[in-house]
């Protein structure tokens, strides 16, 4: 582990992260909140084990990211990895604290908007993440509203994703998106994906079918100046998903559940998850690790496609 950069700011990068910006290599940064929150152990090790191979495999290089004791992790050995995958009372932090994880000396796994807080601060341009956060069904009463998006619009890394999570209202999300100038690209195809479905019934607003078109795009949007995120929505591949009609009866009965136990909050998206699995048999579980992989395949791929 190479020391802090920052006594003010304390940073520490992994071995083999370090190794990569000084050689200029490409970096693919990922979030924790799937490890600490997605799934149990010892599944979520080695999830985050096969999602960081296939990053290497690519030819990039992993940065896992999250806050220990108080300190900014860029990648993370072995070691911590597996401590993280245990570990119990792990902050969920987003923009609002991940400030607060590190001056309070806790422990934290980033969402997606604490991951891209943190993969701009590194110079990292690419990130992998299972679906981002959106606006909720029902929201025009709940103002329950994702940082994700905001941060989409504000942070200038490039997110693959599956989609926004099913569980969301999806068309408001986009709508939110396009307002806030995010760029919406769906890979391969000209429907917008709904996580475990390849289809949300929604037309993407835009669509490219290579990792270098992307990465062109993007260049594009540099040197016009045009800051902030762009979205790659990649659909879960065909023999992993679980069809959109399959989906909605499941999503539809754990958000009854949800507001039979009074869930609100952070705890809204962990629950709903929870109860799918649950209602699916742990199908859910196996599409969202595949779509998990999918996206670190492509992510890298960009990631290189932009080094050249």
């Amino acid at each position: 582990m190479t020391k802090p950069i920052s006594p003010l700011l304390p940073i520490a990068y992994s071995k083999e992260v370090a190794s990569a910006k000084q050689r200029g290599a490409p970096l693919v940064a990922l979030e924790s909140t799937i490890i600490t929150h997605g799934m149990p152990y010892p599944g979520n090790i080695e999830m985050a084990r096969s999602v960081e191979t296939i990053i290497r495999e690519q030819g990039a290089v992993p940065a896992t990211i999250a806050v220990i004791h108080g300190t900014l992790h860029i990648g993370l050995e072995a070691g911590e990895l597996e401590q993280l995958a245990k570990a119990t009372e792990v902050m969920k932090v987003s923009r609002a604290d991940l400030a607060f994880a590190i001056a309070e000396r806790r422990t934290g796994a980033t969402t997606v908007a604490a991951t891209m807080i943190a993969a701009a601060r590194a110079g990292i341009r690419v990130f992998a993440t299972g679906g981002i956060g959106g606006v909720h069904r029902g929201a025009e009463e709940s103002f329950d509203i994702s940082a994700d998006l905001e941060e989409l619009a504000r942070t200038g890394v490039i997110v693959v994703c599956a989609g926004a999570k099913a569980i969301l209202d999806i068309p408001k999300t986009l709508e939110v998106l396009e307002t806030r100038g995010v760029p919406v690209v769906t890979y391969e195809s000209e429907e917008f994906p709904a996580f475990w479905s390849r289809a949300s019934g929604i037309r993407s607003p835009l669509s490219l079918n290579s990792p270098a078109a992307i990465a062109n795009f993007q260049t594009v949007r540099e040197q016009l100046g045009i800051d902030g995120g762009m979205l790659i929505a990649n659909p879960v591949p065909e023999a992993d998903e679980i069809a959109r009609e399959e989906m909605e009866i499941y999503i539809e009965r754990a958000l009854d559940s949800a507001e039979r136990d009074e869930i609100t909050g952070k705890a809204v998206t962990p629950y709903l998850l929870s109860t799918i699995f649950d209602l699916t048999d742990g199908q859910s579980l196996k599409t969202n690790i595949a779509l998990v992989e999918n996206n670190a395949r492509l992510a890298a791929e960009i990631a290189v496609a932009l080094g050249e």
